[in-house]
């Protein structure tokens, strides 16, 4: 991550027109505990707006002074999750939020961001509305962009919105859900070039993110868990590409089956890294747009295994890690880019995974690993959609507004 904030982190908080012009925000706490179970939404991470920077030599640039430095001349390497208290350690350039970064907000009701979930509850257009499922949403829905549109002052690059899960079937559902959140945007003054919005690589998800990409509208498409997935999104023209490394590798120590991995166990290789090879290699052997974001990334190794890719998720221990440890120019062996474009270029494809994907093709391609975590991650996400609404049932009207 070669950019850091426009402004230092002291001014954009102390001062409410740098940060907070637009949907409340005011309050001076900070929100300590967002890691753990949170983990899982990245919540804030750096995509650089419009495109990926340059990629530099595949070896440690010559100034480098810690192997932070190094990987980040070959990877964007992102905060996996990141408490307020360490944006100078490790400054975001964007974000994303989600159902579990309301949560935690409305668990701390001093930091920041609080009046921006206020706000949201105080909405007349919400309030209006008889149907308690449907107010709910709309509260919801408000609380998210509130939320994403003071971020959007904090940080440069783009903010990726988290599209509500039980949609994840729903191609049009999808498609007026991202519609009317970019509508909520627009009228807090936050252009489409700044925004991603987050959908299920189901097959709908990856039909709507085709949809609103020839729309221009830039899509983030996030549980992928096999190459069939990937190389349908990329063909769908997503902006980006999110491969969860670990959890592939949890499924593979306690099941078997899956003929994708077995094949990459078979060849010596972790599955998740395979998968994010393979899937890098075909976006970039055959041009699409796509940039891939390797997640749930567990150690240095994985890190050093994927340097090349476009974004890399890293746990925070392992950021504390790679920026305290120092390197010199000639220590360039742990150092080496894995993915590029030239070898992307050498690497074979068979005739089946070349095929237009379609959603017969994608079900019948797509194994029980990707089948079982793909499911498992929509209820969790679905799962926090409905606390936030059980939450705000219980919270509204907000006090003093």
């Amino acid at each position: 991550m070669s950019l850091s904030l426009q402004s230092p982190l002291s001014s954009a908080l102390s001062s409410k027109s740098s940060f907070l012009q637009k949907g409340g925000g005011g309050g001076g706490g900070r929100l300590r505990l967002l890691s753990g179970s949170l983990s899982s939404n990245a919540i804030f991470f750096k995509l650089h707006n419009p495109s990926f920077p340059q990629i530099r030599a595949s070896s440690l640039d010559a100034g480098a002074s810690t192997e932070l430095d190094a990987v980040s001349s070959l990877s964007e390497i992102v905060p996996d999750t990141v408490v307020f208290d360490d944006f100078q350690k490790f400054p975001p350039t964007a974000a994303t939020v989600s159902s579990s970064l309301l949560l935690g907000i409305c668990s701390l009701p001093d930091t920041i961001f609080r009046s921006a979930v206020d706000t949201a509850l105080a909405d007349s257009g919400c309030s209006s509305l008889e149907n308690d499922v449907l107010r709910l949403s709309c509260f919801a829905n408000k609380a998210l962009v509130n939320v994403g549109g003071d971020l959007s002052k904090l940080v440069p690059g783009r903010v990726s919105t988290e599209v509500d899960a039980r949609l994840a079937y729903d191609t049009h559902g999808i498609i007026r859900k991202v519609h009317d959140l970019l509508k909520s945007y627009s009228e807090i003054d936050v252009p489409p070039e700044r925004l991603l919005f987050k959908i299920p690589a189901t097959w709908q998800g990856i039909e709507a993110s085709r949809l609103l990409e020839s729309e221009g509208i830039q899509t983030h498409l996030t549980f992928v868990y096999s190459f069939v997935q990937a190389a349908a999104a990329a063909q769908a023209g997503a902006s980006v590409i999110q491969i969860f490394v670990g959890r592939l590798r949890d499924w593979s120590r306690n099941h078997s089956g899956d003929p994708e991995i077995e094949a990459a166990l078979k060849r010596g290789e972790d599955p998740g890294l395979a998968l994010v090879t393979k899937a890098y290699n075909y976006i970039h052997k055959y041009g699409y747009k796509s940039k891939l974001m390797a997640a749930a990334v567990r150690n240095k190794q994985d890190l050093f295994s994927l340097l090349g890719v476009d974004y890399i998720i890293a746990p925070l221990k392992v950021m504390q890690s790679l920026k305290e440890s120092t390197t010199t120019p000639d220590e360039k062996y742990s150092f080496v880019r894995r993915l590029s474009p030239h070898s992307a270029a050498a690497y074979s494809f068979s005739e089946e995974e070349l095929i237009k994907w379609d959603q017969l093709s994608l079900a019948s391609a797509m194994g029980p690993a990707s089948v079982e975590l793909l499911a498992a991650g929509l209820d969790g996400y679905v799962n926090q959609s409905k606390r936030v609404e059980e939450l705000f049932a219980k919270i509204w009207p907000p006090p003093n507004v």
